[in-house]
Protein backbone atom coordinates (compact mmCIF):
# COMPACT_ATOMS: atom_id res chain seq x y z
CA UNK A 1 0.00 0.00 0.00
CA UNK A 2 1.29 3.44 -0.96
CA UNK A 3 2.50 5.71 1.79
CA UNK A 4 0.41 8.78 2.59
CA UNK A 5 1.86 12.10 1.40
CA UNK A 6 0.24 13.97 4.29
CA UNK A 7 -0.77 12.37 7.56
CA UNK A 8 -2.23 14.63 10.24
CA UNK A 9 -3.27 12.69 13.36
CA UNK A 10 -5.26 13.91 16.40
CA UNK A 11 -4.49 17.58 15.70
CA UNK A 12 -5.53 19.97 18.48
CA UNK A 13 -5.58 23.77 18.49
CA UNK A 14 -7.09 26.33 20.87
CA UNK A 15 -7.36 30.12 20.79
CA UNK A 16 -7.92 31.99 24.05
CA UNK A 17 -9.44 28.91 25.65
CA UNK A 18 -11.72 28.14 22.70
CA UNK A 19 -10.88 24.79 21.10
CA UNK A 20 -10.84 25.26 17.32
CA UNK A 21 -9.69 21.69 16.52
CA UNK A 22 -10.44 18.65 18.68
CA UNK A 23 -8.28 15.66 17.74
CA UNK A 24 -8.95 15.88 13.99
CA UNK A 25 -7.14 13.69 11.48
CA UNK A 26 -6.57 13.96 7.74
CA UNK A 27 -4.71 11.71 5.30
CA UNK A 28 -3.88 12.54 1.67
CA UNK A 29 -2.22 10.21 -0.82
CA UNK A 30 0.22 11.33 -3.56
CA UNK A 31 -1.65 12.55 -6.66
CA UNK A 32 -5.00 12.44 -4.86
CA UNK A 33 -7.74 15.07 -5.12
CA UNK A 34 -9.18 15.25 -1.62
CA UNK A 35 -12.04 17.53 -0.57
CA UNK A 36 -12.07 19.10 2.88
CA UNK A 37 -15.58 20.36 3.62
CA UNK A 38 -17.46 21.91 6.50
CA UNK A 39 -19.49 24.96 7.38
CA UNK A 40 -17.83 28.28 8.14
CA UNK A 41 -16.10 28.13 11.52
CA UNK A 42 -15.73 24.33 11.50
CA UNK A 43 -11.91 24.43 11.67
CA UNK A 44 -10.94 23.99 7.99
CA UNK A 45 -8.86 27.18 7.83
CA UNK A 46 -7.17 26.44 11.16
CA UNK A 47 -6.00 23.03 9.92
CA UNK A 48 -4.76 24.55 6.64
CA UNK A 49 -2.67 27.06 8.59
CA UNK A 50 -1.22 24.30 10.75
CA UNK A 51 -0.29 22.23 7.68
CA UNK A 52 1.31 25.28 6.04
CA UNK A 53 3.26 26.35 9.15
CA UNK A 54 1.30 29.55 9.90
CA UNK A 55 -0.01 28.11 13.20
CA UNK A 56 1.71 25.67 15.54
CA UNK A 57 -0.49 22.82 16.75
CA UNK A 58 -1.14 22.28 20.46
CA UNK A 59 -1.21 18.50 20.10
CA UNK A 60 -1.15 15.63 17.63
CA UNK A 61 1.36 14.62 14.96
CA UNK A 62 1.99 15.82 11.42
CA UNK A 63 3.91 13.85 8.81
CA UNK A 64 4.66 14.95 5.25
CA UNK A 65 6.35 12.85 2.60
CA UNK A 66 7.55 10.39 5.23
CA UNK A 67 9.03 13.02 7.55
CA UNK A 68 7.68 14.11 10.91
CA UNK A 69 7.04 17.86 10.89
CA UNK A 70 7.71 19.35 14.29
CA UNK A 71 7.80 23.11 14.72
CA UNK A 72 8.08 24.55 11.24
CA UNK A 73 7.46 27.82 9.40
CA UNK A 74 5.66 28.71 6.16
CA UNK A 75 9.09 28.76 4.48
CA UNK A 76 9.71 25.21 5.71
CA UNK A 77 6.34 24.14 4.33
CA UNK A 78 7.10 25.65 0.91
CA UNK A 79 10.57 24.08 0.87
CA UNK A 80 9.01 20.67 1.53
CA UNK A 81 6.49 21.12 -1.30
CA UNK A 82 3.37 22.46 0.43
CA UNK A 83 1.64 25.39 -1.29
CA UNK A 84 -1.56 27.17 -0.27
CA UNK A 85 -3.68 29.25 -2.64
CA UNK A 86 -5.99 31.35 -0.50
CA UNK A 87 -9.25 32.96 -1.64
CA UNK A 88 -7.53 36.32 -2.23
CA UNK A 89 -4.67 34.49 -4.09
CA UNK A 90 -2.07 36.66 -2.25
CA UNK A 91 -0.90 38.36 -5.44
CA UNK A 92 0.45 41.90 -5.83
CA UNK A 93 -2.09 43.83 -7.94
CA UNK A 94 0.31 46.72 -8.61
CA UNK A 95 3.01 44.43 -10.04
CA UNK A 96 3.08 42.72 -13.43
CA UNK A 97 2.39 39.04 -13.97
CA UNK A 98 6.10 38.53 -14.59
CA UNK A 99 7.08 40.28 -11.35
CA UNK A 100 4.51 38.31 -9.32
CA UNK A 101 5.84 35.03 -10.68
CA UNK A 102 9.55 35.76 -10.37
CA UNK A 103 9.54 37.79 -7.15
CA UNK A 104 9.82 34.86 -4.70
CA UNK A 105 12.51 33.13 -6.74
CA UNK A 106 14.65 36.26 -6.76
CA UNK A 107 14.19 36.68 -3.00
CA UNK A 108 15.02 33.04 -2.30
CA UNK A 109 18.22 33.35 -4.36
CA UNK A 110 19.13 36.52 -2.37
CA UNK A 111 20.08 38.31 -5.57
CA UNK A 112 21.06 41.94 -5.21
CA UNK A 113 20.60 42.84 -8.87
CA UNK A 114 17.34 42.12 -10.66
CA UNK A 115 17.58 40.90 -14.24
CA UNK A 116 14.42 41.42 -16.26
CA UNK A 117 15.60 38.88 -18.79
CA UNK A 118 16.00 36.25 -16.07
CA UNK A 119 12.62 37.19 -14.52
CA UNK A 120 10.89 36.84 -17.89
CA UNK A 121 12.42 33.41 -18.41
CA UNK A 122 11.24 32.30 -14.94
CA UNK A 123 7.72 33.61 -15.65
CA UNK A 124 7.53 31.98 -19.09
CA UNK A 125 8.52 28.61 -17.63
CA UNK A 126 5.93 29.00 -14.85
CA UNK A 127 2.93 29.71 -17.11
CA UNK A 128 4.03 27.03 -19.58
CA UNK A 129 3.52 24.35 -16.91
CA UNK A 130 -0.27 24.81 -17.11
CA UNK A 131 -0.37 26.23 -20.65
CA UNK A 132 -1.61 29.57 -19.28
CA UNK A 133 -1.78 32.23 -22.01
CA UNK A 134 -1.33 35.69 -20.47
CA UNK A 135 0.47 38.99 -21.11
CA UNK A 136 3.42 38.82 -18.72
CA UNK A 137 3.68 42.62 -18.71
CA UNK A 138 0.05 43.15 -17.67
CA UNK A 139 -0.60 44.45 -14.15
CA UNK A 140 -2.18 41.67 -12.10
CA UNK A 141 -4.78 44.16 -10.84
CA UNK A 142 -6.19 44.37 -14.37
CA UNK A 143 -6.71 40.60 -14.71
CA UNK A 144 -9.96 38.71 -14.17
CA UNK A 145 -10.45 36.62 -11.01
CA UNK A 146 -9.84 33.43 -12.99
CA UNK A 147 -6.60 34.82 -14.46
CA UNK A 148 -5.36 35.87 -11.01
CA UNK A 149 -6.01 32.33 -9.85
CA UNK A 150 -3.97 30.95 -12.74
CA UNK A 151 -1.11 33.26 -11.74
CA UNK A 152 -1.30 31.87 -8.19
CA UNK A 153 -1.29 28.26 -9.46
CA UNK A 154 1.65 28.96 -11.80
CA UNK A 155 3.57 30.47 -8.90
CA UNK A 156 2.81 27.47 -6.67
CA UNK A 157 4.22 25.06 -9.24
CA UNK A 158 7.54 26.91 -9.39
CA UNK A 159 8.58 25.47 -6.02
CA UNK A 160 8.24 21.77 -6.88
CA UNK A 161 4.88 21.53 -5.16
CA UNK A 162 3.80 18.08 -3.99
CA UNK A 163 0.61 19.27 -2.28
CA UNK A 164 -1.44 22.29 -3.33
CA UNK A 165 -4.17 23.43 -0.96
CA UNK A 166 -6.91 25.43 -2.67
CA UNK A 167 -9.10 27.35 -0.21
CA UNK A 168 -12.60 27.90 -1.67
CA UNK A 169 -11.09 28.34 -5.16
CA UNK A 170 -14.36 28.73 -7.09
CA UNK A 171 -16.15 31.37 -5.00
CA UNK A 172 -15.94 34.15 -7.61
CA UNK A 173 -15.67 32.06 -10.79
CA UNK A 174 -18.23 31.52 -13.53
CA UNK A 175 -19.23 27.96 -14.50
CA UNK A 176 -16.95 28.11 -17.54
CA UNK A 177 -14.02 29.27 -15.40
CA UNK A 178 -14.72 26.55 -12.81
CA UNK A 179 -14.53 23.92 -15.54
CA UNK A 180 -11.23 25.38 -16.78
CA UNK A 181 -9.89 25.22 -13.21
CA UNK A 182 -10.98 21.58 -12.89
CA UNK A 183 -9.13 20.77 -16.12
CA UNK A 184 -5.97 22.27 -14.60
CA UNK A 185 -6.46 20.29 -11.36
CA UNK A 186 -6.78 17.03 -13.32
CA UNK A 187 -3.54 17.84 -15.18
CA UNK A 188 -1.79 18.46 -11.86
CA UNK A 189 -3.05 15.08 -10.64
CA UNK A 190 -1.51 13.43 -13.71
CA UNK A 191 1.82 14.97 -12.67
CA UNK A 192 1.49 13.27 -9.24
CA UNK A 193 0.62 16.49 -7.38
CA UNK A 194 -1.94 16.07 -4.61
CA UNK A 195 -4.74 18.64 -4.26
CA UNK A 196 -6.57 19.46 -1.04
CA UNK A 197 -9.71 21.13 -2.37
CA UNK A 198 -11.54 23.11 0.32
CA UNK A 199 -15.19 23.70 -0.54
CA UNK A 200 -18.75 23.48 0.74
CA UNK A 201 -20.37 23.19 -2.71
CA UNK A 202 -21.91 19.77 -3.24
CA UNK A 203 -21.64 19.66 -7.02
CA UNK A 204 -17.93 20.53 -6.93
CA UNK A 205 -17.15 17.93 -4.29
CA UNK A 206 -18.82 15.21 -6.35
CA UNK A 207 -17.26 16.28 -9.65
CA UNK A 208 -13.62 16.78 -8.74
CA UNK A 209 -12.70 14.82 -5.61
CA UNK A 210 -11.94 11.14 -5.07
CA UNK A 211 -12.14 11.19 -1.27
CA UNK A 212 -13.59 13.63 1.21
CA UNK A 213 -13.26 14.67 4.84
CA UNK A 214 -15.92 16.70 6.66
CA UNK A 215 -15.43 18.76 9.83
CA UNK A 216 -18.14 20.14 12.08
CA UNK A 217 -17.52 22.39 15.11
CA UNK A 218 -13.81 21.59 15.13
CA UNK A 219 -14.28 17.82 15.04
CA UNK A 220 -13.86 15.16 12.38
CA UNK A 221 -17.31 13.89 11.36
CA UNK A 222 -16.52 11.51 8.51
CA UNK A 223 -13.95 10.67 5.87
CA UNK A 224 -14.37 8.32 2.93
CA UNK A 225 -14.81 7.80 -0.79
CA UNK A 226 -16.85 10.40 -2.67
CA UNK A 227 -18.63 7.68 -4.63
CA UNK A 228 -20.30 6.58 -1.36
CA UNK A 229 -21.70 10.09 -0.79
CA UNK A 230 -24.98 11.65 -1.91
CA UNK A 231 -26.60 15.08 -1.44
CA UNK A 232 -28.57 14.17 1.68
CA UNK A 233 -25.63 12.48 3.43
CA UNK A 234 -23.32 15.36 2.57
CA UNK A 235 -25.74 17.96 3.93
CA UNK A 236 -26.34 15.98 7.12
CA UNK A 237 -22.62 15.45 7.76
CA UNK A 238 -22.00 19.18 7.20
CA UNK A 239 -24.81 20.54 9.35
CA UNK A 240 -26.07 17.75 11.62
CA UNK A 241 -29.53 18.58 10.29
CA UNK A 242 -31.85 17.01 7.76
CA UNK A 243 -33.59 19.27 5.24
CA UNK A 244 -36.68 18.61 3.18
CA UNK A 245 -36.14 20.58 0.00
CA UNK A 246 -39.45 21.88 -1.28
CA UNK A 247 -39.74 23.65 -4.59
CA UNK A 248 -41.38 27.05 -4.17
CA UNK A 249 -44.90 27.42 -5.52
CA UNK A 250 -46.28 30.96 -5.64
CA UNK A 251 -49.59 31.47 -3.86
CA UNK A 252 -52.08 34.36 -3.79
CA UNK A 253 -50.34 36.47 -6.43
CA UNK A 254 -51.45 40.06 -6.87
CA UNK A 255 -53.61 40.66 -9.93
CA UNK A 256 -51.35 43.44 -11.20
CA UNK A 257 -47.54 43.54 -11.22
CA UNK A 258 -46.06 45.42 -8.27
CA UNK A 259 -42.91 46.07 -10.33
CA UNK A 260 -42.60 46.21 -14.10
CA UNK A 261 -39.99 47.28 -16.61
CA UNK A 262 -40.62 48.16 -20.24
CA UNK A 263 -37.66 48.10 -22.64
CA UNK A 264 -35.31 49.01 -19.81
CA UNK A 265 -31.82 49.75 -21.13
CA UNK A 266 -28.42 50.56 -19.67
CA UNK A 267 -26.09 51.39 -22.53
CA UNK A 268 -23.26 48.88 -22.83
CA UNK A 269 -24.82 46.41 -20.38
CA UNK A 270 -28.41 45.42 -21.22
CA UNK A 271 -31.12 46.38 -23.70
CA UNK A 272 -34.92 46.27 -23.88
CA UNK A 273 -35.51 44.34 -20.65
CA UNK A 274 -39.26 43.93 -20.11
CA UNK A 275 -40.31 42.00 -17.03
CA UNK A 276 -43.19 41.77 -14.57
CA UNK A 277 -42.98 40.92 -10.88
CA UNK A 278 -46.13 40.08 -8.95
CA UNK A 279 -46.63 40.32 -5.19
CA UNK A 280 -46.13 36.90 -3.57
CA UNK A 281 -43.83 35.75 -6.38
CA UNK A 282 -40.14 34.87 -6.45
CA UNK A 283 -38.78 35.64 -9.91
CA UNK A 284 -35.43 34.18 -10.95
CA UNK A 285 -33.02 35.96 -13.29
CA UNK A 286 -29.96 34.06 -14.48
CA UNK A 287 -27.19 34.35 -17.04
CA UNK A 288 -23.44 34.24 -17.37
CA UNK A 289 -21.24 36.80 -15.63
CA UNK A 290 -21.31 39.29 -18.53
CA UNK A 291 -25.01 38.83 -19.36
CA UNK A 292 -26.10 42.09 -17.71
CA UNK A 293 -27.79 40.41 -14.73
CA UNK A 294 -25.82 42.29 -12.04
CA UNK A 295 -26.18 45.65 -13.80
CA UNK A 296 -29.95 45.10 -14.04
CA UNK A 297 -30.14 44.79 -10.24
CA UNK A 298 -28.09 47.97 -9.84
CA UNK A 299 -30.36 49.87 -12.25
CA UNK A 300 -33.54 48.77 -10.47
CA UNK A 301 -32.04 50.12 -7.25
CA UNK A 302 -30.74 53.37 -8.74
CA UNK A 303 -27.02 52.69 -8.31
CA UNK A 304 -26.54 52.63 -12.10
CA UNK A 305 -29.61 54.45 -13.46
CA UNK A 306 -31.08 53.07 -16.68
CA UNK A 307 -30.44 55.12 -19.80
CA UNK A 308 -33.70 54.15 -21.50
CA UNK A 309 -37.05 52.46 -21.02
CA UNK A 310 -39.43 52.69 -18.07
CA UNK A 311 -39.89 51.32 -14.53
CA UNK A 312 -43.41 51.02 -13.09
CA UNK A 313 -44.59 50.46 -9.52
CA UNK A 314 -48.18 49.28 -9.16
CA UNK A 315 -48.90 50.42 -12.71
CA UNK A 316 -47.46 53.93 -12.29
CA UNK A 317 -44.27 54.99 -14.06
CA UNK A 318 -41.57 56.07 -11.60
CA UNK A 319 -38.06 57.53 -11.78
CA UNK A 320 -35.25 55.69 -10.00
CA UNK A 321 -32.03 57.66 -10.28
CA UNK A 322 -30.63 57.01 -6.78
CA UNK A 323 -30.92 54.33 -4.08
CA UNK A 324 -32.99 56.84 -2.10
CA UNK A 325 -35.52 56.91 -4.95
CA UNK A 326 -35.72 53.10 -4.80
CA UNK A 327 -36.13 53.05 -1.03
CA UNK A 328 -39.00 55.55 -1.25
CA UNK A 329 -40.67 53.08 -3.59
CA UNK A 330 -40.13 50.33 -0.95
CA UNK A 331 -37.51 48.53 -3.04
CA UNK A 332 -34.55 46.89 -1.26
CA UNK A 333 -31.34 45.38 -2.66
CA UNK A 334 -29.14 42.68 -1.16
CA UNK A 335 -25.97 43.20 -3.27
CA UNK A 336 -23.71 40.55 -4.76
CA UNK A 337 -20.70 41.59 -2.67
CA UNK A 338 -21.99 41.87 0.88
CA UNK A 339 -18.51 42.63 2.26
CA UNK A 340 -17.87 45.83 0.31
CA UNK A 341 -21.41 46.85 -0.68
CA UNK A 342 -23.81 45.41 1.90
CA UNK A 343 -22.10 45.85 5.27
CA UNK A 344 -19.95 48.19 7.33
CA UNK A 345 -17.79 45.32 8.60
CA UNK A 346 -15.97 47.18 11.42
CA UNK A 347 -19.30 48.49 12.74
CA UNK A 348 -21.52 46.56 15.12
CA UNK A 349 -24.14 44.03 14.09
CA UNK A 350 -26.74 46.32 15.67
CA UNK A 351 -25.68 49.40 13.70
CA UNK A 352 -25.70 47.46 10.43
CA UNK A 353 -29.24 46.21 11.12
CA UNK A 354 -30.76 49.62 11.80
CA UNK A 355 -28.76 51.80 9.38
CA UNK A 356 -31.35 51.80 6.58
CA UNK A 357 -34.24 52.71 8.93
CA UNK A 358 -32.36 55.14 11.13
CA UNK A 359 -34.73 58.05 10.35
CA UNK A 360 -37.69 55.98 11.55
CA UNK A 361 -35.99 55.46 14.92
CA UNK A 362 -36.14 59.13 15.86
CA UNK A 363 -38.70 60.75 18.15
CA UNK A 364 -40.99 63.55 16.83
CA UNK A 365 -38.38 65.92 18.29
CA UNK A 366 -35.70 64.39 16.03
CA UNK A 367 -33.87 62.66 18.88
CA UNK A 368 -32.56 59.13 18.37
CA UNK A 369 -34.74 56.71 20.35
CA UNK A 370 -32.27 54.27 21.92
CA UNK A 371 -34.98 52.09 23.48
CA UNK A 372 -36.72 51.68 20.13
CA UNK A 373 -33.36 50.93 18.52
CA UNK A 374 -32.63 48.18 21.03
CA UNK A 375 -36.09 46.65 20.56
CA UNK A 376 -35.58 46.63 16.79
CA UNK A 377 -32.11 45.05 17.06
CA UNK A 378 -33.33 42.38 19.52
CA UNK A 379 -36.25 41.55 17.22
CA UNK A 380 -34.10 41.02 14.12
CA UNK A 381 -31.33 39.11 15.93
CA UNK A 382 -34.02 36.68 17.09
CA UNK A 383 -36.00 36.69 13.82
CA UNK A 384 -32.92 35.96 11.69
CA UNK A 385 -31.41 33.54 14.25
CA UNK A 386 -28.11 35.44 14.19
CA UNK A 387 -25.37 33.42 15.89
CA UNK A 388 -23.92 36.10 18.13
CA UNK A 389 -23.63 36.48 21.91
CA UNK A 390 -23.70 40.27 21.62
CA UNK A 391 -25.19 42.46 18.85
CA UNK A 392 -22.61 45.13 19.72
CA UNK A 393 -19.85 42.91 18.31
CA UNK A 394 -18.36 43.93 14.97
CA UNK A 395 -20.08 42.41 11.93
CA UNK A 396 -16.68 41.10 10.82
CA UNK A 397 -16.77 38.58 13.70
CA UNK A 398 -19.57 36.59 12.04
CA UNK A 399 -19.49 33.86 9.38
CA UNK A 400 -20.54 34.58 5.79
CA UNK A 401 -24.00 33.12 6.35
CA UNK A 402 -24.63 35.27 9.40
CA UNK A 403 -23.32 38.37 7.63
CA UNK A 404 -25.82 37.72 4.84
CA UNK A 405 -28.59 37.49 7.42
CA UNK A 406 -27.60 40.93 8.72
CA UNK A 407 -27.98 42.38 5.21
CA UNK A 408 -31.39 40.71 4.93
CA UNK A 409 -32.43 42.01 8.34
CA UNK A 410 -31.36 45.54 7.38
CA UNK A 411 -33.77 45.58 4.46
CA UNK A 412 -36.60 43.68 6.11
CA UNK A 413 -36.55 46.26 8.92
CA UNK A 414 -37.56 48.83 6.26
CA UNK A 415 -40.62 46.70 5.28
CA UNK A 416 -39.92 46.58 1.53
CA UNK A 417 -42.55 45.44 -0.93
CA UNK A 418 -39.93 44.48 -3.52
CA UNK A 419 -36.68 42.77 -2.53
CA UNK A 420 -33.91 42.15 -5.08
CA UNK A 421 -31.14 39.72 -4.14
CA UNK A 422 -28.01 39.39 -6.28
CA UNK A 423 -26.14 36.14 -5.58
CA UNK A 424 -27.92 35.74 -2.22
CA UNK A 425 -25.96 32.70 -1.03
CA UNK A 426 -22.51 33.19 -2.59
CA UNK A 427 -19.88 32.07 -0.07
CA UNK A 428 -22.57 30.88 2.35
CA UNK A 429 -22.41 27.41 3.92
CA UNK A 430 -25.09 24.79 3.33
CA UNK A 431 -27.02 25.26 6.57
CA UNK A 432 -27.27 29.03 6.20
CA UNK A 433 -28.17 28.61 2.53
CA UNK A 434 -31.18 26.45 3.39
CA UNK A 435 -32.20 28.90 6.14
CA UNK A 436 -31.99 31.92 3.82
CA UNK A 437 -34.06 30.13 1.18
CA UNK A 438 -36.69 29.28 3.80
CA UNK A 439 -36.84 32.93 4.91
CA UNK A 440 -37.34 34.15 1.33
CA UNK A 441 -40.06 31.62 0.58
CA UNK A 442 -41.86 32.53 3.79
CA UNK A 443 -41.66 36.25 2.97
CA UNK A 444 -43.24 35.70 -0.44
CA UNK A 445 -46.00 33.44 0.90
CA UNK A 446 -46.92 35.26 4.12
CA UNK A 447 -46.24 38.94 3.41
CA UNK A 448 -46.99 39.15 -0.30
CA UNK A 449 -43.55 40.59 -0.97
CA UNK A 450 -42.29 40.40 -4.55
CA UNK A 451 -38.78 38.92 -4.65
CA UNK A 452 -36.20 38.79 -7.43
CA UNK A 453 -33.29 36.33 -7.10
CA UNK A 454 -30.44 37.03 -9.51
CA UNK A 455 -28.09 34.06 -9.51
CA UNK A 456 -26.08 31.65 -11.64
CA UNK A 457 -26.65 28.92 -9.03
CA UNK A 458 -29.22 27.04 -11.12
CA UNK A 459 -30.42 24.64 -8.37
CA UNK A 460 -31.05 27.73 -6.21
CA UNK A 461 -33.12 29.35 -8.98
CA UNK A 462 -35.10 26.20 -9.80
CA UNK A 463 -35.86 25.42 -6.16
CA UNK A 464 -36.86 28.90 -5.02
CA UNK A 465 -38.37 30.68 -8.02
CA UNK A 466 -41.70 30.20 -9.76
CA UNK A 467 -40.48 31.78 -13.02
CA UNK A 468 -37.05 32.30 -14.55
CA UNK A 469 -35.75 34.85 -17.05
CA UNK A 470 -32.54 33.92 -18.89
CA UNK A 471 -30.22 36.75 -19.98
CA UNK A 472 -27.56 36.55 -22.65
CA UNK A 473 -25.54 39.48 -24.02
CA UNK A 474 -27.79 41.93 -22.19
CA UNK A 475 -31.11 40.62 -23.52
CA UNK A 476 -33.80 38.25 -22.29
CA UNK A 477 -33.48 35.17 -24.49
CA UNK A 478 -36.05 32.96 -22.74
CA UNK A 479 -38.69 33.01 -20.02
CA UNK A 480 -40.37 29.97 -18.48
CA UNK A 481 -42.04 28.65 -15.32
CA UNK A 482 -39.33 26.79 -13.38
CA UNK A 483 -41.53 23.66 -13.33
CA UNK A 484 -41.24 23.51 -17.11
CA UNK A 485 -37.47 23.88 -17.47
CA UNK A 486 -34.32 22.13 -16.23
CA UNK A 487 -30.66 23.01 -15.71
CA UNK A 488 -29.51 21.61 -19.04
CA UNK A 489 -32.06 23.70 -20.98
CA UNK A 490 -31.18 26.86 -19.05
CA UNK A 491 -27.46 26.36 -19.78
CA UNK A 492 -28.19 25.88 -23.47
CA UNK A 493 -29.89 29.31 -23.58
CA UNK A 494 -27.12 30.93 -21.48
CA UNK A 495 -24.36 29.63 -23.75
Amino acid sequence: MAQALLKATDIQKSFAGVQALKNVSLEIMPGEIHCLAGENGCGKSTLIKIISGVYQRDGGTLEFDGKTMDKFTPIDAITNGIQVIYQDFSVFPNLTVMENLAFNTELAAKRRIVSKKRMRQIAEEAVAKINFQVDLDALVGTLSVAEKQMVAISRALMFNAKLIIMDEPTTALTKKEVQALFDIILKLKEQGIAILFVSHKLDEVFEISERFTIFRSGELVVTGSTKDLDDKKFTFYMTGREFNDKTFVAENLTEQPILETRNLTLDGHFQDISLKLYGGEILGITGLLDSGRTELALSLFGIRPATGGAILRNGQEISIKTPQDAMKQKIGLVPEDRLSEGLFLPQSIADNIIIAEIEQLKTPMGIFDRKKRQEEVDHWVKEMALATPDANNASSTLSGGNQQRIVLAKWLACHPEVLILSGPTVGVDIGSKHDIHAILQQLARKTGMGIIIISDDLPEVLENCSRVLILKDGRIVHEAPTQEIDEKTIVSYMM
